[in-house]
């Protein structure tokens, strides 16, 4: 039987791995089991120690973060979508398909989707339906740590982002929020850089899309609630990319309307790095060092934007 045009469109997946060899097996063989018909792979591999570079296509001599290594995954992928899955996420044999086939009902204005990731430890526990933001600043995965409860699987939600976790992406989205050449932003070299990327997306008018009928699990190593037992680097790039967020996406009125929250949560921020968590000091200097750099990328970003701040406050709650 000949494929439906529809679905004869390739899907490329971008998996960075940095020591990741106990989780690579059952992650590539779900992988492999995807029931869309033309999925291509691509492993970018940060100079992993363990073996994992084993397995993979583009093979970095040094760790160059997670944000860099997805842009040269990105800029090697053929495909029309591309779904970044971490090593520790395990996708349901019809993922792929789920969401692309919502994205293609929902229109061409969805550049992002995700579908429900669930607890890798416990899958009656929820790890994200997505981004959300508050007025604090901070972005949250949607209903994580919560039971799952029964929802209708055919229905479909729109969410302001996507967790980087298993995240699909229109390749025509990846290009045109790029900046500088980056669909990512490598000075976040890791973590926040999902909802950086969503956020862009939102202020040059693309929308996300949440499919619950698609399932993934993930097991979760950096939440706020491990953060005393994360590196003193992780940790560090934590608090930078907190302020970088806004420092290139938050236009005047949202930062006036979101300013009693966010500015009584920052001081909270830094009162902590400069009594408890001294090794996170790094981020300010990296601020300073590079305010130039992440001026023009927001002036950059501002010239384009074609949401204004009052459309977009509906999901800083």
């Amino acid at each position: 039987m000949q494929a439906c045009p529809e679905r004869s469109r390739r899907a490329s997946v971008v998996l960075v791995t940095w020591n990741s060899a106990h989780d690579l097996p059952r992650c590539l063989e779900a992988i492999a089991q995807q029931t869309w018909p033309d999925v291509e792979l691509i492993v970018v591999d940060n100079a992993s120690t363990d073996g994992s570079a084993e397995r993979a296509t583009i093979r970095n001599t040094e760790n160059r973060g997670f944000a860099a290594a997805v842009n040269q995954g990105i800029a090697a992928a053929r495909g029309e979508f591309v779904l970044l899955c971490n090593p520790d996420a395990f996708l349901e044999r019809d993922y792929l398909e789920r969401i692309i086939e919502a994205l293609d009902e929902a229109g061409d204005s969805f550049g992002m989707a995700t579908g429900k990731l669930l607890s890798e430890t416990d899958s009656r526990i929820v790890d994200s339906k997505g981004i959300r933001m508050t007025r604090t600043g901070r972005h949250l995965d949607i209903d994580q740590g919560h039971p799952d409860t029964a929802e209708p699987r055919n229905r479909v939600t729109e969410v302001f982002g996507v967790s980087g976790a298993a995240a699909v992406y229109r390749m025509s989205f990846l290009r045109d929020v790029a900046i500088d050449g980056q669909p990512f932003d490598e000075d976040f070299f890791a973590y926040r850089e999902d909802a950086d990327i969503a956020w862009r997306g939102r202020l040059f008018g693309w929308r996300a899309l949440y499919v619950p009928r698609a399932i993934a699990h993930h097991v979760r190593a950096v939440t706020p609630a491990k953060r005393r037992q994360l590196s003193a680097a992780i940790n560090m790039h934590g608090v930078k990319n907190r302020f970088l967020l806004r420092l290139k996406n938050e236009g005047l009125y949202l930062a006036l309307r979101n300013a009693p929250f966010e500015l009584t949560r920052d001081v909270i921020a830094i009162v902590a790095t400069l009594t408890i968590e001294r090794t996170s000091l790094p981020a300010f200097s990296w601020i300073w060092r590079n305010r130039k750099r992440v001026l023009a990328r927001r002036r950059a970003i501002q010239s384009r934007r074609r949401v204004s701040d009052r459309e977009l406050a509906r999901w800083f709650r």
